[in-house]
């Protein structure tokens, strides 16, 4: 959560990397390009093994022997607690996350405190994730007893400001990243020598019913030890705590003693405390256990299907009945088979519907639409989950392929015409919930591809009898428009992280919407009593959720209220009336002693900003004004950060009055441009890497993954400055990426070998008439006759059709394209007054097998599987590096043992990729000769 810059990061790599470790010196000529596929560390040259995470124990000695060995060997000095607290200079000796719970409306205080123990200033990250459902409400810096405050503002407001700062020069930009249930938020500052810095952040959530239990998640990484290391959690429930739990994914079998959980009525108390050596993650490390999520999980006592409590003017009621019979539900999957969703997509998908068919219900009807170029539906109508219809569905399920487009529209109409020919022919129950979970990873592409006539023709045809859920698998999908759509039909939307667990998120999902409990429920309050009140219908209640409603009295002093509840059960309507009367009203107030402040009027504004903003993603013109009017007009009175403000950061003067802005992105702006202060997770994009990729980086080092060897082989292309590279040609997607070289600023009269980098990079798309530029100053996108350039300080998130652009701040670019083939730039920067070395991009390919099948270049031809076989590994040149021979292709090569450098998570150091060197320009492992691939032009 809070750690010191190095060196690297102030001032840039003062120096270069180590040179070409795979090449004995005999063979070492003028440096060219380079690839990289796997991660594997591996001992630097002279370092022998890898340094070792805990101290060997002493060995086993006779008594007899023992003062002989304790005079001839001095004794190891013991080992200073105090030195490991210091990292880079910088000590954090206190860090406490203090949340206070009620009526589960959570209160969060993130307080960080560190010290400046070196000689010189230190510039000191301070790095938060919070939770995505989270809004910041307050941030502060106190430096040396001055506190600098962070201010909350309209974000066009906040923007002009920073925009202001950037044009002197003077800023660093405060980042919110989305991630998979977190947002980061970061901020820097550069700290003098013994000086003291405490950085204070408060965010707020109303916790969620899910399964049963409220959830609380908080993510604990402080990166080092901590000498005060606390997480405090206090919950006041007016309804009575039935149980609390706490876990941790870090907690080993010690550190399990050290979480203390009390509750008792309305009252609970977590802490968690441990101390310097419990947070080792040895007796004798210096590094920290604490790197993972710490969740706390309770659930309140239900006497009665719901609690009504009243505050100050606003109300909350919480609706959960318990113990009613389950509804049957009649379910069409509607799922995208196209091209894109080939190998681990259409895998996973697979599994995870293998999976939820074992947890179909007898009484529950359901159905497979599957959409690529055509339509084709298991059954032509809803069938009963039968064991037997069951089995046959399993077998269906198992022979699902993927090719074609994308024609979503027909496969969602057809999917709706099902359930609404099963409705009308009487073939599913009356009272049975109808849901729609459609999946897809791209765009509609043939048939209807309007997003907005499918949005049109798709609430037509649903005319709010159902629900529509839609899942967007990975990056490649139009998010704005499957949030739109769902929210129109009474359902959500949800993005599925193409990562190994790709399956498990989609049956949980599942999970969530399996047992309908109600549908069509209605809670009604008198009109004229009301004057704000949130969203009071739900199309359907599902079992161990909870249905929240809060408002705003027209007389700030009533203190009583009625209310009427009606929904569709399994086998009649359910009727329920409750009221408050001023009795409770009054034992709420004398309960104040345990709780924060107005907890239910920022209970009610919070929910009612989340759901302006959810009302505000379906409506157009004058509705949309007014809807953002009254949601930003909340976040500014109750200071929250929301996508509509902004929190604007003044840093000290020794920082030259440094602005940042902390952002709230929305979860469609994964995938949309939203200005400079947006950016997408650092290195999100490799969770989806397959374990086959390509790269060519440093100056230039080529890397190819084998994983079916477990190993990679390497080569180097050496050529002048001004040379173009082919790295990689595919005819059938029309994706072309070339490269041109850079040498250093002058020739290195000490050096052998004279150093080439990559100093420009011409991705092109012929089939969208796309072209992007990259080099070290500046990113160019030409789409047909218009241009747009960023730079490096930028960080972007640009959609358009079939191309998505990441700009992640000073560090790397993730282009993903057409069908899905992905590639990241990787910048890397050099000391400014460095005599010889300069700025230069790597390139690594993401999703290769997105790529044609005739794909080439240096890279493209080994998106394909290559073999070898390693034979008479004998002693090379250098004692540290074997020779070998190896059979690739036909040829017989003589190949050195070594190690090459992967950039993608370490763009300053890398980390060393063991690998087998191909001599002479990969002669004999590339088709042809290295001159094959020069070319005349970047595009």
């Amino acid at each position: 959560m809070l750690r010191a810059g190095s060196a690297a990061e102030a001032a840039g790599r003062a120096s270069p990397r180590p040179r070409d470790s795979a090449v004995p010196a005999s063979a070492r000529v003028r440096r060219g390009p380079g690839v990289l596929l796997r991660d594997i560390p591996v001992p630097s040259p002279g370092q022998g093994q890898p340094p070792q995470l805990c101290q060997n124990t002493p060995p086993v000695m006779s008594p007899g022997r023992a003062q002989q060995l304790h005079r001839a060997v001095p004794s190891r000095p013991k080992r200073n607690a105090d030195n490991d607290l210091v990292v880079n200079g910088m000590e954090i000796y206190s860090m406490k996350i203090d949340s206070k719970v009620t009526s589960r409306f959570a209160h969060n205080v993130i307080t960080s405190r560190a010290v400046n123990r070196g000689n010189v200033s230190k510039e000191v990250f301070f790095d938060v994730e919070l939770p995505k459902t989270a809004f910041i409400t307050n941030f502060s810096m106190t430096i040396d007893g001055v506190t600098y405050p962070g201010t909350i503002k309209e974000k066009e407001a906040a923007k002009k400001q920073y925009e202001k700062a950037v044009s002197r020069g003077q800023t660093a930009g405060l980042v919110k990243a989305s991630g998979r249930k977190t947002e980061k938020f970061t901020v820097s500052v550069n700290i003098k020598a013994a000086s003291k810095v405490t950085f204070e952040l408060t965010y707020e959530e109303l916790l969620k019913r899910q399964f049963g239990k409220y959830e609380m998640f908080i993510k604990v990484k402080p990166k080092q030890l901590v000498k005060d290391f606390e997480i405090e959690v206090d919950i006041f429930e007016p309804q009575g705590i039935t149980e609390l739990e706490a876990e941790g994914t870090f907690i080993t079998n010690e550190l399990q003693n050290t979480i203390k959980k009390t509750f008792s009525g309305k009252k609970g108390h977590i802490s968690f405390k441990p101390t310097l050596d419990q947070q080792r993650r040895c007796p004798s490390c210096s590094e920290s256990v604490l790197d993972g999520d710490f969740t706390v999980r309770y659930d309140v006592k239900r006497t009665t299907p719901d609690n009504l409590q009243i505050v100050n003017g606003y109300f909350v009621h919480f609706f959960a009945p318990t113990n009613l019979p389950k509804l049957s539900k009649n379910i069409i999957f509607v799922l995208d088979t196209s091209g894109s969703m080939s190998g681990r997509e259409i895998e996973q998908t697979k599994e995870a519907l293998l999976k939820i068919l074992d947890d179909i219900k007898e009484d529950d009807f359901f159905n497979f639409i599957l959409f690529d170029s055509e339509i084709s539906t298991w059954k032509e109508t809803l069938i009963k989950a039968t064991p037997e219809n069951l089995d046959e569905a399993r077998k269906f399920v198992q022979q699902i392929s993927a090719q074609g487009l994308t024609n979503l529209h027909g496969g969602l109409m057809r999917g709706i015409d099902i359930l609404n020919a099963a409705h009308e022919e009487n073939l599913v129950p009356k009272r049975s919930a109808s849901i729609i979970i459609m999946l897809t990873d791209g765009q509609p592409n043939v048939g209807v591809s309007n997003t907005q006539e499918i949005e049109k023709a798709v609430k037509k045809a649903i005319d709010g009898r159902y629900t529509l859920y839609n899942l967007g698998f990975g990056s490649g999908v139009d998010y704005s428009f499957l949030e739109r759509m769902a929210l129109e039909n009474k359902g959500l939307a949800r993005r599925i992280y193409p990562d190994s667990d790709a399956d498990l998120q989609l049956q949980g999902f599942y999970d969530e919407v399996s047992n309908p409990m109600l549908i069509d429920v209605e809670l009604n309050y008198p009109e004229n009593e009301i004057a704000d009140l949130t969203t009071n219908s739900f199309k359907h209640f599902y079992d161990g959720s909870e249905i929240v409603v809060a408002g705003r009295f027209v007389d700030s002093n009533q203190n009583h209220l009625s209310v009427g509840v009606r929904g569709e059960g399994a086998q009649d309507a359910l009727l329920y009336t409750t009221q408050q009367g001023a009795e409770q009203t009054a034992q709420a107030f004398q309960e104040q002693q345990y709780i924060f402040g107005e907890y239910i009027e920022r209970l009610w504004a919070y929910l009612t900003i989340e759901q302006l903003l959810e009302k505000r993603i379906t409506a157009t013109g004058e509705e949309k004004e007014n809807l953002t009017a009254q949601a930003l007009a909340l976040s500014l009175k109750y200071k929250f950060v929301t996508p509509l403000t902004s929190m604007v950061v003044t840093k000290p003067e020794e920082n030259e009055n440094e602005e940042g802005i902390a952002d709230k992105p929305t979860e469609a702006e994964a995938g949309m441009f939203t200005g400079p202060l947006m950016a997408s997770p650092l290195y999100h994009t490799y969770a989806s890497a397959p374990t086959w990729y390509t790269s060519v980086d440093g100056d230039p080092h080529f890397i190819i993954s084998v994983p079916q060897k477990k190993d990679a082989i390497c080569f180097n292309i050496n050529e002048n400055p001004g040379m173009i590279l082919n790295l990689i040609t595919d005819p059938v997607t029309g994706i072309t990426v070339n490269g041109e070289l850079i040498g250093d600023k002058r020739a290195n009269s000490d050096a052998k070998i004279q150093n080439s980098y990559f100093g420009k990079l011409g991705i092109a798309n012929k089939h969208l008439d796309v072209k992007l530029t990259v080099t070290p100053e500046r990113i160019t996108i030409e789409n047909g006759d218009e241009k747009t350039a960023f730079t490096w300080l930028d960080s972007v998130t640009l959609q358009q059709a079939g191309l998505t652009l990441i700009i992640n701040r000073k560090k790397n670019l993730v282009l993903t394209m057409g069908s899905g083939a992905s590639f990241v730039v990787v910048l890397h920067q050099v000391w400014k007054k460095h005599p010889l070395h300069r700025d230069f991009l790597g390139l690594y390919t993401l999703k290769s097998d997105k790529l044609s099948e005739q794909t080439h270049g240096l890279l493209g031809q080994f998106f394909r599987p290559i073999d070898f076989t390693i034979l008479e590994i004998h002693p090379g040149s250098d004692p540290k590096k074997p020779d070998a021979t190896m059979i690739v292709k036909n040829n017989e090569l003589t190949v050195t043992r070594g190690w090459q450098k992967d950039y993608r998570r370490d763009p300053t150091h890398g980390v060393d990729i063991p690998c087998w060197f191909v001599h002479d320009n990969g002669a004999g492992l590339i088709d042809g000769v290295h001159t094959d691939y020069i070319v005349s032009s970047l595009f």
